[in-house]
């Protein structure tokens, strides 16, 4: 599975234990759902800005830094 989905579908689970929560605790259904929403649009901006693009060759790319070492 990629991790962009188990991102994402670890995000869902928390909005829905938040949602589980709310109701338990009374609050109206409507605010539920709007909150619901809000939640998992910030997780999707989450998640495409937290998982990685693949590279070129399809593998993920890895940032190499060489060192110059100046004699005098």
């Amino acid at each position: 599975m990629n991790t962009s989905v188990v991102y994402f579908l670890g995000f869902v689970l928390v909005v829905a234990g938040l949602g589980y929560g709310a109701m338990s605790l009374g609050v109206p259904m409507l605010w539920i759902g709007i909150g619901a929403v809000i939640l998992l649009g910030i997780g999707l901006m989450s998640t495409v800005t937290h998982t990685r693009r693949p590279g070129p060759s399809g593998e993920e790319q890895i940032t190499r830094t060489t060192t110059t070492i100046r004699e005098e």
